[in-house]
């Protein structure tokens, strides 16, 4: 404990932990209230999913750009500014769907909240890319634990308000912490010191030496992570305790909060990428015997000890992309991982879902998580542009 407790005491970690994980629940309970609020009051699910899709994408396509805008001119009058308008947008959604407005203007209105998203989430991380090096993969693991329990916190939220009011509701609420979280990490970010930044492309980032293959090896983990979490539904609905989805899911992103803990406070020797490897191979190992399993109580228990590798790999990826990303376009690198990564989970929802439709069912789709997760070890060991061991170490910079 006496490592996190050295990160606590960091000049605003307090404020930057708790705006963090207040920032980011919205990730978590705008679609789902929003696709449950379209889909009460349209009767249609294909409506109101694409109206969850529309404010995904527009969302990531919108963080790389406001990223870049971040790194050169700072974050902070950036959240001010979406920490007013994010709220707005929002309520105006809800007053849209509540008016039984047009589907496209639903669907116009899903996207542009889902442009207004805070950017909190890649600015905390480049926060975090900032403190004294000795400090910083315990920092990391603590980010990667509140992650995963903000998939945990923010559905519960969400369902127990739809059944003690309405969706909007979960809409409203997801607002004003958007809000709250915005203007917290804006604080931690007074002192930011934008750098000196180059005329580059905008995928210039991305081409940096290691950087692609961390991106991509990213996105096949989470392309298994978005059949995983498709698989998980329909196989409790197959057992015919569909209510038991929501619980098996929190015993996953529990073993995640557990691993993370233990790891972020360890002092590992060996190098990032070796780690990262390591890491991504206990991932698959964790997802191989799921398609075998037939007792949601077994599921359960192998959900938990598979999850305690999730949040350690998603530490040592952060770490990497930090210290790879250049100086000058940080908080732009943490956004594309974040872009790559929604973007990937939601092609492994899909194809999943078509997986537990054809004749391979909810095994084919378990499958696939599991061929994700090996995709991404392989990936690490191709040869690339600018091995990952020799990306240097980032200068602690006071944040």
């Amino acid at each position: 404990m006496r490592a996190y407790l050295t990160v606590w005491r960091l000049p605003s970690a307090p404020v930057l932990l708790l705006a963090g994980f207040a920032g980011r629940l919205p990730s978590s309970m705008v679609p789902l209230a929003l696709l449950l609020m379209v889909q009460q009051q349209t009767g249609s699910y294909a409506v109101a999913g694409l109206a969850a899709a529309t404010l995904g994408i527009a969302s990531a396509a919108m963080a790389p750009v406001l990223g870049r805008l971040a790194d050169r001119r700072g974050p902070r009058r950036l959240l001010l500014t979406q920490a007013a308008l994010y709220p707005l947008l929002l309520a105006v959604l809800v007053a849209v769907v509540l008016g039984n407005a047009p589907d496209a203007l639903v669907v116009a209105a899903s996207g542009l909240a889902g442009a207004s998203t805070p950017l909190v989430s890649g600015t905390v991380r480049a926060l975090w890319s900032r403190t004294d090096p000795r400090t910083r993969p315990t920092a990391y693991a603590l980010d990667a634990t509140a992650t995963e329990l903000v998939f945990v916190v923010g559905p519960a939220m969400v369902a127990a308000l739809a059944v003690l009011a309405t969706p909007a509701w979960g809409l409203a609420v997801a607002g004003t912490l958007g809000a709250v979280g915005a203007l917290g990490v804006a604080r931690a970010a007074r002192s930011w010191v934008p750098q000196v930044a180059p005329r580059t492309s905008l995928f210039s980032t991305v081409r940096a030496p290691g950087m692609p293959r961390v991106l991509v090896s990213g996105s096949a983990l989470m392309l298994g992570f978005g059949a995983l979490e498709v698989a998980i539904p329909a196989f409790a609905d197959s057992t015919g305790r569909p209510g038991i989805s929501g619980l098996l899911l929190a015993v996953w992103a529990l073993g995640s909060v557990a691993g993370g803990l233990w790891f972020g406070a360890r002092v590992l020797s060996a190098s990032l990428p070796r780690q990262y490897r390591w890491l991504l191979f206990g991932v698959t190992i964790g997802l191989a015997p799921l398609a075998w399993v037939s007792s949601p109580w077994a599921l359960g228990v192998l959900l938990f000890l598979g999850g305690t590798a999730i949040a350690p790999t998603l530490t040592v990826q952060n770490s990497l992309v930090g210290s790879i990303a250049p100086v000058h376009a940080t908080t732009e690198a943490f956004t594309w991982l974040s872009t790559m990564t929604v973007g990937a989970s939601a092609v492994g929802a899909a194809l999943g879902g078509a997986l537990i439709e054809s004749r391979f069912g909810v095994p084919g789709s378990l499958v696939l998580a599991c061929l994700g997760a090996a995709g991404a070890v392989v990936i690490t060991l191709l040869p690339g542009r600018g091995p990952l061991s020799a990306a240097p170490a980032r200068e602690a910079v006071p944040a």
